[in-house]
């Protein structure tokens, strides 16, 4: 697979990232901040870290302590040309290290799903049964990670979400007119799409669900001129199985580094 196309899958993810968040480069960086939700951490964060000596590795530390006040924690996400000297760094510091698998799709989809009503996130209605799905999304991964569950969080994320539309697109999958799973949009940049967040609800998992909404967000990046669709997995949770069935290769590993003050 030709390295430009891993890198613009990468580029993608990060994108989606800082979409609906303020954005600006400092020290070598680029640093991701939302003052509005301080605990969510995809929206505060710095990527695209190219500080290599100890000077300028003190600068984009120091930086982010005033940028960040006041927020709980410090997060630093690794690319494939962050210099290893700031890995190290984090490291020695104390910081957590979290992979997440990056797949990609290039070809067709394969399987087939059955039909369901797919209907798009739109009105105050269709974020209030997002939000109800997502409350049981975030309860059911606190308690797999066995981290508890902290007030407004949740809550938060769904407003950071929300801040992303447009151009991200979210998806309703409903059984009996119901909505009981989402899933997320994007035709992205350079020609390359992202799809994430595939949540079902754990009574209607196994329906095909998840595959329906799978399809129709490919399908509708690659509408809006996409060509490779990217989908960014928990390498220690099981849905990367059920993408790799359909298609999508592993072709990156990203590296967050983070901790909580």
């Amino acid at each position: 697979m030709p390295h430009d196309l891993v890198r613009r899958a990468l580029a993608v993810n990060q994108a989606l990232l800082a979409l609906g968040n303020e954005v600006f480069e400092a020290e070598g960086a680029t640093f991701v901040r939302n003052r509005a939700a301080p605990s969510i951490r995809d929206s505060n964060h710095v990527a695209r870290v190219r500080a290599a000596t100890p000077k300028q590795i003190d600068r984009l530390l120091a930086r982010a302590e005033r940028e960040y006040a006041g927020v709980p924690h410090r997060r630093f996400d690794i690319d494939v040309d962050t210099p290893p000297e700031f890995e190290a760094r984090l490291a020695l510091e104390g910081y957590r290290c979290e992979e997440a698998l990056v797949m990609l799709l290039e070809g067709e989809l394969t399987g087939d799903a059955p039909p369901h009503e797919i209907r798009p996130v739109e009105s105050e209605a269709g974020w209030s049964a997002y939000a109800a799905l997502h409350a049981i999304d975030w309860q059911d991964y606190t308690v797999r990670l066995g981290r508890p569950v902290e007030p407004g969080v949740g809550e938060a994320m769904v407003r950071c979400r929300r801040a992303k539309t447009p151009p991200v697109r979210w998806w309703l999958a409903c059984v009996d007119g119901e909505p009981r799973a989402y899933f997320s949009s994007w035709e992205g940049t350079e020609g390359v799409g992202q799809v994430e967040d595939l949540f079902t609800h754990p009574e209607f998992r196994h329906r095909g669900l998840a595959t329906a909404l799978i399809r129709h967000s490919v399908s509708g990046c690659r509408d809006r001129g996409a060509g490779p669709v990217v989908i960014v997995a928990d390498p220690t949770d099981t849905p990367k199985e059920m993408y790799a069935r359909m298609g999508f290769r592993p072709v990156a590993v990203l590296r967050e580094w983070w901790k909580e003050l």
